[in-house]
């Protein structure tokens, strides 16, 4: 038996079909963000200035995840997921990424 499993990031900025995901710090906060090629871009061209002039600190190369190699859901997966967490009395935020306890718990429940 043969089985494809397709995972699809979703744009945390709009909510689209996103492209990878950019990681990158600010005050000593390192944060990821799974992007669109427009918005990842967006967010390169905004930080250029900045990036322009600064100095590098450390040697880690920047982590970049493409679609397709990721462990993003699917829209209809997501909001399976929020429903039934939400209906459990679960904390789950409307947008974004869903907890991976969450996530892991709903598998549970439906396997």
């Amino acid at each position: 038996m043969a089985k494809q499993i397709q995972e699809i990031l979703i744009d945390d900025l709009d909510g689209g079909e996103a492209n990878e995901t950019v990681s990158f710090a600010i005050d000593g906060i390192s944060y990821e963000i799974d992007l669109s090629d427009v918005n990842a871009k967006k967010l390169r061209d905004s930080l250029a200035p900045f990036t322009a002039s600064a100095r590098r600190a450390g040697s880690a190369a920047p982590r970049r995840r493409r679609a397709g190699g990721t462990r993003a859901l699917s829209r209809e997966k997501s909001a399976d997921i929020r429903a039934w967490a939400k209906a459990r009395g679960m904390n789950v935020s409307e947008r974004g990424r869903i907890a991976s306890t969450i996530v892991q718990e709903y598998e549970a429940a439906h396997h």
